[in-house]
Formats: C-alpha cells, sequence, structure tokens
C-alpha cells in the first residue's frame, strides 16, 4: 500500500497545493485547540440570589435574564 507522500505525489499540481492548504487547516485546529481552557469566570454570578430562589428557579431566571 503506498504511504500518503507517494499518493500525493501522483495529484497534479493545484490539488498538491490544496492537499496541503487541507493539512495546513488541520494543523492549526490542532494547535488552537490545544490552547483552549473552559472557562468559569460566571462561577458565583447569582451567589447573591441564593436566599431568593431555589437552584432550579435559579436556573429559570438566569435563562429569562440572558434572554431579556
Amino acid at each position: 500500500m503506498p504511504g500518503i507522500e507517494h499518493k500525493i505525489q501522483q495529484l497534479p499540481p493545484d490539488l498538491q497545493r490544496e492537499v496541503e492548504d487541507f493539512v495546513d487547516f488541520l494543523l492549526s485546529r490542532i494547535s488552537s485547540g490545544a490552547q483552549r481552557y473552559l472557562k468559569q469566570d460566571w462561577a458565583g454570578g447569582l451567589e447573591q440570589f441564593r436566599d431568593q430562589y431555589t437552584a432550579l428557579e435559579l436556573q429559570h431566571k438566569a435563562l429569562e435574564w440572558r434572554e431579556g
């Protein structure tokens, strides 16, 4: 079974450039994805309402506030 290099060499030059562009795209996804971290800066944002609402009511209120 021929390797990927051999297969690419069999392509015309314009398709070889397209393959190279696609590989660059895939590599950029890997490098940018590795640097992503889940932000949790919202944690505790509704703490002031702890005594006024249950957790379920807070979920509903938060949804209302985001939509409104």
